[in-house]
């Protein structure tokens, strides 16, 4: 019983003193310093860029033109696939001519009667004119052959005027493309009744060049005159600017255009200036109506600072961003934007060359906190 009451107390003993070494052996890993967390970090670089400012413009075609009938009639063919180019004087669509044939052809027939009926008027005339020379017949009947030759010409001259239109609704029933671009869908099937009471057919719209609109405001152009121009009328600060567009998912539409046209009066619903420049579109890239953003280069280059725009940060006091010091601790910065260049924001005030900003990790770290900084990859 002693041995066994004796082996019992050896090995409550020994649990006891496990418990305890592992207590102290928490509490030791706890006293220990947490490891630093690791942020990704890209140094401030300066680089040249020219003073720009940006817009919400509309891409516009040069020429825009709605098919229309002229004249009533049943479609018989359409010569053209939807959607694909055409050039001027392309046949598009054929309506039914018999009927204007026949017009035709009636109104030849009616101008060589009345020219039958001139030159009998004309010998009339001429038998009457010797007549009363001879005084072999009264005046009078001279002057009525005269008049009869004068209603002869009048006829001839308004049956004439006839044949031409007739030709020209005869000319109508071809649809032609009064300009090169690009058709859009046909409004009626072949077999449909048309004429000039019908909506649009279809629409041509040129697509090589082609313009981008946008408005500037009040306060806009003065930023130009004082970034672009420095001073002068609003046209010189744009005429010597070259003018680059963001497409929907933010790339950079690769031709440049330039400014062809500054409105001479201000929208008085809207307080701006309407604008228009001109884009090479030979890829077919920018459509009609499509929604841009216009970025307005212009005046030398300046060296700024630039940062990358995942960086920067806002708060309610304004932006900001988050920089590594000498000793690996974290600070906040204040900063001034600038212009955006992509993904990259231009830095006026707040930050120096080679301060190291925080691109990556910022959610995990504090103002203060000491940290391990990992440069970013190049390209990152």
């Amino acid at each position: 019983m002693v041995g066994c009451a004796y082996r019992s107390f050896v090995a409550m003993t020994a649990v006891f003193c496990a418990v305890a070494l592992g207590t102290d052996a928490v509490a030791q890993e706890a006293a220990k310093p947490s490891a630093a967390p690791s942020v990704t970090v890209t140094q401030v670089i300066e680089r040249d860029i020219r003073p720009s400012i940006s817009f919400t413009g509309r891409v516009q075609a040069v020429d825009k033109v709605e098919l229309r009938a002229r004249v009533d009639g049943f479609l018989e063919k359409r010569l053209f696939t939807e959607g694909q180019d055409v050039k001027e004087g392309d046949l598009l669509f054929v309506m039914e001519k018999g009927q204007y044939e026949a017009a035709v052809v009636q109104a030849q027939g009616a101008i060589e009667s009345a020219e039958a009926e001139l030159e009998l008027t004309n010998i009339e005339v001429q038998r009457q004119t010797t007549l009363v020379a001879k005084s072999a017949a009264p005046q009078n009947q001279l002057d009525l052959a005269i008049a009869k030759q004068s209603e002869a010409k009048g006829s001839l001259t308004q049956l004439n005027a006839a044949l031409d239109k007739a030709k020209l609704d005869l000319g109508y029933t071809e649809i032609r493309a009064p300009i090169a671009g690009r058709i859009g869908s046909s409004a009626y099937s072949v077999g449909n009744f048309i004429g000039p009471s019908s909506n649009v057919l279809a629409t041509i719209v040129s697509q090589d060049p082609i313009y981008v609109s946008f408005s500037v405001s009040q306060r806009e152009i003065l930023a130009i005159r004082r970034k672009i121009a420095g001073k002068g009328t609003l046209g010189s600060a744009v005429d010597t600017a070259v003018v680059y567009i963001e497409l929907a998912d933010g790339s950079r539409y690769a031709e440049p255009g330039k400014v062809n046209f500054v409105d001479v009066t201000v929208d008085q619903g809207t307080d701006t200036v309407p604008v228009r420049a001109t884009f090479p579109n030979p890829s077919r890239i920018l459509i009609d109506g499509q929604l841009v953003t216009v970025n307005v280069e212009g005046g030398a280059a300046e060296k700024s600072l630039v940062v990358p725009q995942a960086a920067i940060q806002i708060d309610q006091s304004g932006p900001f961003a988050l920089v590594v010091n000498s000793e690996n601790k974290i600070e906040v910065r204040r900063i001034e934007p600038g212009q955006t260049e992509g993904s990259d924001l231009s830095v006026l005030k707040g930050l120096s060359v080679g301060d190291r900003i925080v691109t990556e990790g910022i959610q995990r770290v504090r103002p203060g906190q000491v940290v391990e900084p990992l440069e970013a990859k190049s390209g990152s």
